[in-house]
């Protein structure tokens, strides 16, 4: 399965959004929108007791989804043949996008919404810096290459 051309931090995004708009879900309250609870110990004993918890809300798991996304589009742009054009080019309007919606929606303006618009940033700029240095590298590698020898042909007869 390809996803070239197909801007994956649209998904936290698009989900943000459902969630803000559509659903009118809080994003920070912990008692109203909390995702799963992880168990945590004071201190290291053996057995170990975990005696108080860290709610993850929805906020931070759209973020977590986000970062885990980034890294997936890091891997698209470092492939050979790496993100064309039209990826970078998709990536930058999800960015403006994301931008855009915080500064001008006052309802979607959250520290989700501000990390997710860094995670677009992120992912413009890294697109970008691979593609600039990534045919570089390949023109190099090819130009230290040594030459394989001649082969002459034998007159066995």
């Amino acid at each position: 399965m390809y996803l070239i051309a197909f801007p994956l931090l649209l998904i936290p995004f698009a989900f943000f959004n459902i969630v803000v708009f559509l659903l009118n879900m809080p994003l920070s309250d912990e008692e109203k929108s909390a995702v799963f609870e992880l168990p945590l110990a004071s201190e290291p004993t053996l057995p170990l007791v975990f005696d108080h918890s860290l709610t993850i809300t929805m906020g931070d798991f759209i973020v977590a989804v986000g970062i885990f996304l980034l890294y997936v589009e890091v891997l698209k742009a470092v492939r050979p043949g790496g993100k064309g054009a039209i990826d970078h080019l998709l990536s930058l309007i999800l960015f403006i996008a994301m931008a855009g919606e915080l500064v001008f929606v006052p309802r979607a303006a959250s520290p989700t919404l501000f990390l997710l618009a860094v995670l677009g940033f992120v992912d413009f700029i890294t697109g970008l810096s691979v593609h600039m240095v990534q045919p570089k590298a390949v023109f190099e590698r090819a130009q230290r290459a040594p030459s394989p020898p001649l082969q002459e042909e034998s007159g066995h007869s």
